[in-house]
């Protein structure tokens, strides 16, 4: 008995079809970006010099307070060496009365009239 492969012409084996390459991924597109023109620096730059305007102005502010507490300082200094040379003064013209009196209850010392003039005679002192 005959087989159908047997009166079929012997076909050649099929080759193995080479596979497609793949296709490169297209590059993504990339959005136009807005060019900051010179207008942006410009800004930029205008902003950075007003910072810096103020950072000085600020410094320059601080340094004359600072020259002027010095000055309040020494003044400040001055002005109660004055004070304790006041007090002392107002203490010794209060207390000068209060030193006659006690004389005169203690000691029976009188104010001197100073149209008089009073000598002293001292005896030499014997040996």
């Amino acid at each position: 008995m005959a087989s159908w492969s047997d009166a079929a012409p012997s076909l050649p084996s099929p080759q193995p079809r080479p596979r497609p390459r793949p296709r490169p991924k297209p590059a993504p597109r990339r959005r136009p970006q807005a060019r900051r023109g010179v207008a942006g620096g410009v800004v930029w730059i205008a902003i950075v010099a007003v910072l810096l305007a103020g950072v000085v102005a600020l410094n320059v502010a601080v340094l004359r307070l600072n020259v002027q507490l010095d000055k309040l300082d020494t003044q400040r200094a001055h002005l109660r060496a004055e004070k304790q040379a006041l007090a002392s003064q107002l203490a010794m013209t209060a207390a000068s009365p209060r030193i006659q009196l006690q004389a005169q209850k203690q000691f029976g010392l009188v104010p001197a009239n100073p149209a008089e003039t009073t000598y002293v005679r001292l005896r030499p002192r014997s040996r």
